[in-house]
């Protein structure tokens, strides 16, 4: 292999030291050298490795967490779509339970050759999480789109929602409403869109309901991004007086109007509930639910364009497009109620719904 790395080395005009990094898809080499040294290897014979070799112009990979939450499908159908408009075919990759991981899904779509990969909610969201392997696929000269979460230690295109102004909108909605004990149920605090959606929280309580951190902190509650997850979170939140819940996915949402009926409280009449996304179906849900609204249509095709312009050679400097949410207002939310929830309730008629389609 030093004969073989000598000989590279000679007809790329590189050092062995560069070869080397070429060839096990190490970062810090420029793409004119590593255009070199895999010229090199064609002309001296050389089987170029199977993560070097010619990338298919037409499969990109989509990595997703899962398929339950129907966000995931709902931004996989947008993708799909966008690509395929583009003459590219999608490959989904989704991880499961005991399944496969992000990396090992990575290394089966370079494997295959993909011309790009697109990253959805993926550890790149997860702070403690580390950011040298989307380097290392860099590395590799796999171009990659990165969707909802954000780091600055990643060089590549980001998309995101605001999810600072998501709950801003949401706790403004609320306090129009009369409530002034808000709580908010989100995913573990090591993810960078719960980390913005608390920011926002706490900015809002400060602005709109005169509460510095320390008597705003009490109300957010971590949890899973499930209809338990957000059941636990709102027990917890309901058991602290709070007369609104804002809910960091739908999911969370249905789970929080579960715990709010399993103590005997009616949504929305004594205890509002908003959640996050616009599912697919959540409209038809009871009530309906008011949720902000994810621009997944807006930001799946942002990602496909981003990525496409990566593999074309003419990438934009790495950055994040950051999308404005939309709040849906439907029949979950209502007046603040004039008792505290858990005391004797008084019969009233329902209340009309006010629909946003």
């Amino acid at each position: 292999m030093t004969a073989r790395l000598a000989d590279i080395a000679a007809q790329a005009g590189v050092s062995e030291a560069t070869v080397s990094r070429v060839l096990n898809g190490k970062p810090g080499v420029s793409a004119t050298t590593r255009q070199s040294v895999l010229a090199a290897l064609d002309v001296l014979g050389y089987e170029r490795p199977v993560r070097l070799r010619r990338r298919s112009a037409g499969l990109v990979g989509l990595i997703t967490p899962e398929l339950e939450n129907p966000i995931f499908p709902a931004f996989a159908q947008v993708i799909g779509q966008a690509l395929t408009r583009q003459g590219y075919t999608p490959v989904l990759a989704t991880q499961t339970p005991g399944g496969s991981t992000e990396d090992e899904l990575t290394e089966m779509l370079v494997d295959r050759g993909v011309a790009g990969i697109i990253f959805v909610s993926g550890l790149h969201a997860d702070t403690d999480a580390d950011m040298g392997r989307y380097e290392q696929l860099r590395g590799q000269g796999v171009p990659f789109v990165l969707v909802n979460g954000f780091s600055d230690k990643v060089r590549a295109p980001f998309v995101s929602p605001d999810d600072r102004a998501a709950v801003e909108l949401a706790v403004t909605h609320l306090t129009a409403l009369g409530h002034r004990r808000i709580g908010l149920a989100v995913g573990p605090k090591r993810f960078v869109p719960v980390q913005r959606k608390i920011e926002g929280f706490l900015r809002c309580a400060q602005e709109r309901l005169g509460m510095d951190a320390a008597e705003a902190e009490p109300l957010v509650q971590h949890s899973l991004y499930t209809l338990e997850g957000g059941q636990a979170a709102a027990a917890a939140l309901i058991e602290r007086g709070v007369t609104a819940i804002v809910c960091a996915s739908d999911m969370m949402a249905l789970g929080a109007i579960r715990a709010a009926r399993q103590r005997g409280l009616d949504v929305p009449r004594e205890m509002s509930v908003v959640g996050f996304d616009d599912s697919p179906l959540i409209a038809f849900t009871d009530p309906p639910l008011t949720t902000i609204r994810q621009p997944v249509q807006a930001m799946g095709q942002a990602a496909v364009r981003a990525l496409l312009e990566e593999i074309g050679g003419t990438p934009a400097p790495p950055s994040e497009f950051v999308f404005h949410p939309e709040l849906v207002v439907r029949g979950s939310t209502a007046s603040a109620p004039k008792a505290t929830p858990g005391t004797a309730k008084v019969p009233r008629p329902p209340r009309a719904s006010r629909v946003v389609p």
